[in-house]
């Protein structure tokens, strides 16, 4: 893997930890439960995305 590509994979990350803490903060403020629902569905989403990431990365660093 490239350094470039390296460098997206690391922004990916930070990416879906930002949009997991707008999430969190959203559910924190929502009355609506079928809201709090979807995004409590979103948030599982963007967390397994940051793991499958993290593991891609940690896979191309031990090469």
């Amino acid at each position: 893997m490239t350094q470039k590509e390296l460098d997206y994979v690391e922004d990916a990350i930070k990416h879906e930890n930002n949009l997991a803490s707008i999430i969190t903060e959203s559910i924190e403020i929502l009355e609506d439960e079928e809201l709090v629902s979807f995004m409590k569905k979103q948030l599982a989403n963007h967390k397994a995305l940051h793991k499958k990431l993290m593991n891609l990365l940690e896979e191309k660093t031990n090469e």
